[in-house]
């Protein structure tokens, strides 16, 4: 039988900490006992913290003796050394490594008792005015003020940085929300998803089968499954996942979805008839395989199947009027153009441009090489010199800065063009106040999911021209939907599709072997150190790995004369050791292995690193797949400031880190709308699941002068041969056509 123990210590390092599963490992500085292991849920616990722990002592046959921590709760340091620790540890805004130094050598072990009862006293400290006294006491009492809602959420495994969230969100009401519906903090809190929320409601007894329990599943599934994109869920498939989940019976989750439709958080929509196999269900649980059965129902979250109903209403009131007078002789028009660009057009650049100029809603859509940009340059050019007002837009920052750049007009993200509101919570530009402008082209719209479609078609006034542009073979959007590909498919808009590639395109092996690839064709192999395309066979991960570092650091700015800021590595997956993970953790220490730095978790960011903004935040007015570089760390006031380029600096308390992510690497998924200088793509049969014909031919299509390929054969073969086996649940396409 294991005898229970409590330890009390100062936190000296975290050797290693999951934040998916909260296990870590951590060195204890412990009096008497010197410096101990302790292994347990303690994510988020920073050096300097002192913690009493509660658990019992173990022997691992490697590590040798671990303190194996059961709960563990944050107290008030008690040594000279733990209190130093503790203030420099980022935990009270204000306070830093050499002010701390500073007030523990001046107060001693009063330091604590003097800034919470005497704070006027704060100003004997050199270094310390008056306003910085002030700063101090009101971030101490602050930090005083969520002890006990700390406290609390620690108890039940929730890390010092999601306690800090929790209190932010909700103030001193924080511990009455919880216990009252702990699953509103997965549907209200970044970072803490639905399998937390529940750990926190077992803990507070709350039953298996409550209604809030049997909710808050239905809903995760739903957003699990828009998560892959997928807008609906059939009624049979989602009970069935929610009680494999929740451990509960299907009909026991049936209940649930109807109360959920009836406060208006779902929408249920009858099938009438079976589902053909292009309109395959989620792959959740065992279903049906492909058949949706009559009398079984899509159910949608309710923001989605407004959005996808919406879309559908506002291409059929944009299409009432399918084609403009032509008021333009398209002739002259595009003889002006060539001799003004000096470039002759394509019999088929024609023909596109004359739809282009008397369509109302156009797709127009086309591989590398096939004229897209150039005919996006004419269309503008010709209707701007007619007086008609032009808005250029795109999904991502830098797939807008590439169209402004190719067009010589301004374009700004889809988000701005809407003028999104952190204010309102949503866009300023809608029916009621569209946009100001004749024609709106949208470049990379295969990247639009079926939400920001809605907002950018309502947006549009019923007698403008909406050009969408875009790559129908390149991946899907990272949101739910396929928009761009349903309006393809429906037959309900005017689709141009671009098939010659020019030949100054064409000597491009880029350009080639990204056609090949889209068509199922192995890519011309070259490993001769010329052209823009190479591969390099590597058959073991450790090989794979090795020659990607030296591709980064020394060969392709060596042999290419680019940075190693023009460098982007794109993977197949995120996890696993040739995941965008590993290699980031790899690159860094390769890259940028010094300079001030920060750790969070197992997250460490420093000074100099590239990283990506992994979510919409709208309040900083930075996007999902954002790209800048970690400029300052200021530990006294907790922030990071990172440039995004543009003169676009954007500061992030240390509480909100987990938003960004190191850039070094990135997933192929992550690089739509993206353009590189320079690409590196490594392609193991450990991305077996992800070897997919359109992963890899949008990973080849983000090169602009340089993509290598680093791995195996069989690997590549295979992600040629292989179509995208999942195909997307939506009803868009039914809607179009009047289903």
């Amino acid at each position: 039988m294991r005898r229970e123990s409590t330890l009390e210590g100062v936190v000296d390092r975290i050797v290693y900490a999951n934040e998916e599963t909260g296990w870590s490992v951590l060195r204890l500085v412990v009096r008497g006992r010197g410096q101990v292991t302790a292994v347990g849920n303690l994510v988020g616990v920073q050096p300097g913290e002192s913690l009493r722990l509660s658990g019992h002592w173990g022997r691992d046959r490697k590590y040798g003796d671990q303190f194996r921590v059961d709960t563990y709760l944050t107290v008030q340091p008690s040594t000279f050394i733990g209190i130093e620790k503790y203030l420099s540890s980022g935990l009270v805004k204000g306070i830093g490594p050499a002010m701390a130094r500073r007030l523990v050598q001046h107060f001693g072990l009063d330091t604590l008792d003097v800034i919470e009862h005497r704070p006027e006293r704060l100003k004997e400290v050199e270094g310390i005015g008056p306003v910085r006294s002030a700063r101090i006491r009101d971030a101490w009492m602050e930090q005083r003020e969520i002890k006990d809602v700390m406290i609390f959420l620690q108890s039940h495994g929730v890390s010092t940085a999601y306690a800090v969230k929790i209190y932010k969100r909700y103030g001193s009401a924080a511990i009455g929300l919880v216990r009252e519906n702990p699953y509103r903090l997965a549907e209200e809190v970044y970072g803490i998803g639905f399998k937390l929320a529940d750990k926190i409601a077992r803990d507070l007894g709350i039953a298996a089968d409550s209604q809030h329990r049997l909710a808050a599943g239905v809903l995760y599934a739903l957003r699990r499954a828009a998560d892959k994109g997928h807008v609906y869920a059939l009624e049979g498939d989602l009970l069935r996942e929610t009680a494999e989940l929740l451990g509960v019976d299907a009909e026991a989750a049936a209940p649930a979805v109807g109360e959920l439709v009836a406060r208006g958080e779902l929408a249920r929509q009858p099938i009438a008839g079976q589902l053909s196999s292009s309109f395959s269900p989620l792959p959740l649980g065992e279903g049906p395989g492909g058949e949706g059965s009559v009398g079984d129902s899509a159910v949608f979250l309710k923001a989605l199947e407004t959005a996808e109903r919406g879309v559908a209403e506002r291409v059929r009131t944009l299409t009432a009027q399918r084609e403009l007078p032509l008021k333009i002789d398209v002739e002259r028009a595009c003889q002006w153009f060539e001799r003004r660009e000096a470039i002759e057009l394509g019999a088929a650049q024609r023909r596109a441009l004359q739809r282009a100029l008397t369509s109302k809603l156009l797709v127009l859509t086309g591989g590398p090489g096939t004229g897209k940009t150039t005919l996006v340059r004419g269309i503008v050019a010709i209707l701007a010199r007619k007086g008609l007002k032009v808005e250029l837009a795109a999904p991502t920052g830098r797939a807008a800065k590439r169209l402004g750049e190719a067009t010589g007009h301004d374009a700004m993200t889809v988000h701005r063009l809407l003028e999104y509101s952190p204010r309102q919570g949503g866009f300023s530009r809608d029916e009621e106040h569209p946009l100001d402008a004749d024609l709106v082209v949208v470049d990379e719209a295969s990247m639009l999911d079926v939400v920001l479609s809605f907002h950018l078609l309502k947006a549009v006034r019923q007698e403008a021209r909406l050009i969408l542009v875009g790559d129908v073979d390149q991946l899907p959007s990272v949101g739910p939907g396929r928009v761009l590909a349903d309006l393809i498919e429906s037959g309900a808009v005017d689709v141009v599709r671009l098939t010659e590639i020019f030949r100054q395109a064409g000597e491009s092996l880029i350009v080639v072997n990204a056609h090949r690839v889209r068509d199922g064709e192995m890519p011309h192999l070259v490993t001769a150190e010329r052209g823009d395309f190479f591969f390099i066979e590597r058959d073991e991960p450790e090989a794979v790995l090795a020659t990607v570092k030296h591709l980064v650091k020394d060969r392709i700015p060596g042999g290419f004369g680019f940075s190693p800021r023009d460098v982007q590595v794109l993977s197949p997956m995120q996890r696993g050791p040739l995941g965008a993970v590993s290699l980031n953790a790899e690159l860094q220490n390769l890259v940028n292995p010094d300079g001030e730095s920060i750790t969070r978790g197992r997250r460490l960011l420093r000074a100099g690193d590239r990283v990506m903004q992994v979510r919409n935040n709208y309040d900083l007015e930075v996007y999902n797949g954002d790209v800048g570089y970690v400029e300052t760390i200021d530990v006294t006031d907790q922030i990071v400031r990172v440039d995004y380029g543009d003169e676009r600096r954007v500061e992030y308390e240390f509480s909100d880190l987990d938003e960004l992510t190191l850039a070094y690497a990135c997933s192929i998924h992550k690089s739509q709308g993206s353009e590189y200088t320079a690409v590196v793509i490594p392609l193991h049969t450990q991305h077996f699941v992800m070897l997919q014909r359109n992963l890899l031919y949008t990973a080849i299509t983000r090169g602009r002068r340089l993509v290598v390929i680093v791995g195996s054969r069989r690997a590549l073969a295979l992600a040629v041969r292989t179509e995208s086996s999942s195909r997307r649940s939506t009803l868009l396409v039914r809607r179009l056509r009047g289903g």
